[in-house]
């Protein structure tokens, strides 16, 4: 093994936040039983923030960001996992307390791996990274709450052209759901048509809180904004509709009424993935690897190198990406 590896590193400077490329060994490394060689992440909302030290998700320094990897096991002191193994990582707030993915070689808790599992490999596998998961998460919260292809309505997902709408969308059309795709991108209409939306919403038309209840319109809706969308959303939520909110793209404020819970017996379902049980992950990433649509997958995903992902940074933040961003950690 080589006695330096490329990592991306963050310095914080009085009270700004610098990023460099730099040469490590594995004595820089932080504390874990097992050592794995990176070879993908991906760009989330979270990493964004993070490269552009926003929100104090960071708060010791020096840092290597990056929330989410796939790779192999170069070595291990935890009798789950062996020499080439294939693994995910997302969520443990590794990209935030814990040094991330941004790194070719990273040392973490076994506990907070996944075992890559069969039917994708370790490039799709960061083509749905932390979006994906969160994604099919909600996915699965909806079912649990009794949301089903038979029932007469839509679902809605908003900020459907970012990472964990594009993958709610394509996961639920699969299913056999009526998707409706929210977005403010006229440019996406044809990219959500092609991952199976069948009707699309702008944006704006979800932004008016001014009334507690609207029309019924949606079965079931996945909620990646936040702030005054998801409180118009649950104001047309049809009787005991149900929302998974995992996202505040638009804010974490929720201007709204209790109003939708109690005429209505709406449910606003909270989505983590970042601390899920480990059970509950690998029941996500098995469904993800059986369910969604490979070649929808393809085409919902870019492909960097992580030495061009500063500027991506600052568009994520900005709502101009599309789909997902695989990250080659290797080509840096």
């Amino acid at each position: 093994m080589a006695d330096s590896f490329r990592a991306l590193v963050l310095d914080q400077k009085e009270k700004s936040v610098t990023a460099e490329f730099k040469n490590l060994t594995i004595d820089d490394l932080p504390a874990g039983e097992v050592l794995v060689r990176v070879k993908w992440s991906t760009l989330n909302y979270k990493d964004g923030m993070v490269l552009n030290g926003l929100g104090r998700l960071v708060r010791t320094y020096p840092h290597v960001p990056g929330v989410d990897f796939s790779g192999e096991v170069v070595s291990s002191t935890d009798d789950r996992y062996k020499p080439g193994d294939e693994v995910v990582l997302t969520g443990w707030r590794v990209g935030e307390a814990h040094w991330g993915g941004y790194a070719q070689l990273a040392r973490v808790k076994a506990d907070w791996l996944v075992p890559l599992p069969a039917g994708i490999d370790a490039s799709q596998a960061m083509a749905i990274g932390t979006a994906g998961f969160t994604a099919m998460l909600a996915v699965m919260a909806l079912e649990d709450q009794g949301v089903s292809t038979k029932q007469d309505g839509e679902v809605l997902v908003t900020g459907a052209a970012g990472g964990v709408g594009s993958v709610a969308v394509s996961i639920l059309s699969a299913l056999g759901y009526r998707v409706e795709a929210s977005t403010g991108r006229a440019e996406t209409h044809q990219y959500l048509r092609d991952l199976g939306a069948s009707t699309i919403i702008d944006r704006n038309e979800l932004t008016d809180t001014s009334k507690p209840l609207l029309t019924e319109r949606w079965v079931g809706a996945i909620d990646s904004v936040g702030s005054t969308t998801l409180a118009h959303v649950l104001s047309e939520m049809k009787y005991h509709g149900v929302v998974a909110a995992c996202g505040l793209a638009g804010g974490p404020d929720l201007p709204g009424t209790v109003i939708p819970f109690l005429l209505r017996g709406v449910k606003l379902i909270g989505i983590d993935s970042v601390m899920c049980p480990y059970e509950t992950r690998v029941r996500a990433w098995l469904r993800l690897a059986r369910e969604l649509p490979k070649d929808q997958l393809q085409s919902a995903t870019t492909k960097v190198a992580l030495s061009d992902i500063l500027p991506w940074g600052e568009k994520i933040l900005k709502g101009q990406v599309q789909g997902r961003l695989l990250v080659d950690v290797q080509d840096c």
